[in-house]
């Protein structure tokens, strides 16, 4: 194999792959990067087992074949690389190294057998269909704060893609909830994706996932089994297992019937949060809301390091209510408020808050309350 590539095509490729490499590998093959050249293109791939990413590039091919390398020592050599270097990858296949040319530089790595790496089973997709990159990366990027990160209910370390009811008819949902908060937001339903099973997207799939995310208009061809998922665009695929387990009814959370409404500019909001938040014990990081005829009193008192008070003009009319928030919480929820108005609807200071923004009922939060 010998293969002439631009550093900067090179290096996003590299570093997609080695982004899915585990840093602790017991099997050293899959802390490899799979090199394929063929034609005018060169592919890129790894695996964690669990997933996949495959990175098409175009290069200036000269002898096909295909090797296997250390992705993360790979990386690192293009990332040093000068900008604009034309680099040059070369392996002759009987002395087990990989020669890596850049103007006066010149590296020689060990390689593994292309035999023994191992590619993902291709699946029999139930759905296939096409979505906006700008869609999906709302969907994710608003629920993802809200994934659990306990081991123990595994089922809860991702995110739940599926289709569901909305008032105007069906939708595509992502959900995800830690038991102490909780995110469900909506799309339009694309063609084609009415027969979608529901999968739970694992956290780390989830963060693959944004890197091919990044231009709006961008279509995404997405595929989607009882036990795979597979995002891809005409250079990138990511195919991923999904989480074995039954996501819970979520709906049983989300409350129906509260009616005290506060509504308040977000981004005031977050930054009183965080500023009241900076004398509390970083345990219990407990913000106390005060809500009174149109004022809002936000306040910490933490006897062994001190105390906070700051207040907001908001809109609301409802009776007096003293109620109890993770600080942490609240700065991840009001942080995905778009628009300028977050609205908080409240029962009591024991049940769980709804947040919304503004009149838009595409993305709703929930968060449980603290005892203050």
């Amino acid at each position: 194999m010998k293969i002439s590539i631009e550093r900067a095509t090179l290096l996003k490729a590299v570093s997609h792959a080695q982004s899915v490499v585990e840093r602790r590998n017991t099997i050293p093959i899959l802390a490899n990067v799979l090199i394929e050249a063929e034609g005018g293109d060169v592919r890129f791939r790894a695996t964690d087992l669990d997933i996949e990413v495959v990175d098409k590039v175009e290069a200036m091919v000269e002898r096909a074949g295909s090797t296997t390398v250390s992705a993360t020592t790979l990386n690192e050599i293009v990332r040093k690389l000068p900008d604009g270097a034309q680099v040059t990858l070369a392996d002759d296949g009987t002395s087990g190294r990989l020669t890596i040319e850049a103007g006066r530089s010149n590296f020689s790595l060990a390689t593994l057998p292309k035999e023994d790496f191992p590619v993902m089973a291709s699946s029999e997709y139930t759905a296939n269909f096409s979505i906006k990159a700008s869609v999906l990366r709302r969907l994710f990027d608003k629920s993802k704060f809200a994934i659990s990160t306990e081991e123990t209910r595994y089922y809860l370390n991702g995110v739940y893609m599926h289709v569901s009811e909305s008032d105007g008819g069906k939708v595509l949902r992502c959900v995800a909830t830690d038991g102490h908060r909780l995110a469900r937001i909506d799309a339009d339903l694309p063609e084609n994706a009415s027969d979608m099973p529901g999968v739970i997207v694992p956290r780390k799939t989830v963060g693959e996932l944004r890197k091919l995310l990044d231009e709006d208009d961008m279509q995404i061809a997405v595929s989607v089994s009882e036990t795979k998922v597979r995002f891809a665009t005409p250079e990138i695929t990511l195919t991923s297992k999904v989480i074995d387990g039954t996501f819970p009814d979520y709906t049983r959370v989300i409350p129906q019937g509260n009616t005290r409404k506060l509504e308040v500019d977000a981004a005031d909001f977050a930054r009183a949060v965080d500023r009241v938040a900076t004398v509390s014990s970083e345990r219990s990081r407990a913000v106390k809301l005060s809500l009174d005829e149109d004022r809002l009193i936000l306040s910490v008192n933490a006897p062994d390091s001190g105390a906070a008070e700051e207040e907001l003009a908001v809109a609301y009319n409802d009776e007096r209510l003293e109620i109890g928030f993770n600080a942490k919480y609240l700065l991840e929820i009001a942080s995905q408020v778009d628009r300028e108005n977050a609205v908080f609807l409240f029962n009591s200071s024991g049940d769980p808050t709804l947040m919304r923004e503004g009149n838009d009922t595409s993305a709703v939060y929930v968060v449980m309350p603290m005892r203050v």
